[in-house]
């Protein structure tokens, strides 16, 4: 999503993808127990197209990345008060195979499940804090904390690549965070146009957090506080 808002020409490949993917699952069903020669010649040449856009799809997406590791470091650091470390992984959905090797080791497969089952709708992110994958082993706070690591890295490189601060939504931030990572949290986002939802703004009173507009919403009705 944030490549889509960044950069036309990925936006390009993605739309383009997708249509084939669906025009591809289409063909593979139609194909499924049926003995058609011309139908495979026909997911031949709709494979040549998902190569060509999944390939570059692929390597913008590990540059970005690569982009996200350069930043969201330094930020998780200061963020855990040195406590933590973050790497983000990429996990292409066409394993270590080229793109079109896996689509062609994966056709009979493929026929069988009437899907695709290979390239960069199936990619996925790994984020690993020394060893332990935070997806699957961390706990609530430290999968919090590396959402909002990741987010505010994410920030910076819009900052660096369009010249503006985007908007930042928050939803119920402070909860699962300690105190030092409220404090970091906060003071991180001072100079960033900020909408957060909360429970109570007792804690940002806490840590003198300057609040514009507080809107009030109980049982369906919102009031303006100041």
């Amino acid at each position: 999503m944030e490549l889509s808002q960044l950069d036309k020409i990925y936006l390009n490949h993605l739309s383009n993808y997708n249509r084939i993917i669906n025009q591809r699952n289409h063909l593979l069903k139609e194909i499924y127990g049926k003995e058609s020669k011309d139908k495979k010649d026909m997911l031949d040449v709709w494979d040549m197209q998902l190569v060509r856009h999944g390939t570059a799809i692929i390597e913008r997406r590990k540059k970005f990345v690569e982009e996200i590791n350069s930043i969201i470091s330094s930020i998780h650091y200061n963020l855990t008060g040195g406590k933590e470390s973050i790497y983000i992984s990429y996990e292409p959905g066409n394993g270590s195979l080229p793109l079109e090797k896996a689509l062609l080791k994966n056709r009979e497969r493929d026929i069988r499940l009437k899907s695709t089952s290979v390239g960069p709708h199936r990619d996925d992110l790994c984020f690993m804090m020394e060893k332990i994958d935070i997806r699957k082993f961390g706990s609530q706070g430290q999968q919090r904390t590396s959402a909002l690591s990741l987010k505010l890295a994410e920030i910076e490189i819009v900052k660096k690549e369009i010249g503006d601060t985007p908007i930042l939504l928050l939803d119920d931030v402070l909860s699962e965070l300690d105190s030092h990572r409220q404090q970091y949290l906060l003071d991180s986002i001072h100079g960033i146009q900020t909408l957060i939802t909360c429970t109570g703004v007792e804690e940002f009173i806490k840590h003198q957090f300057k609040v514009n507009k507080i809107f009030y919403v109980k049982e369906g009705s919102i009031s303006r506080v100041n």
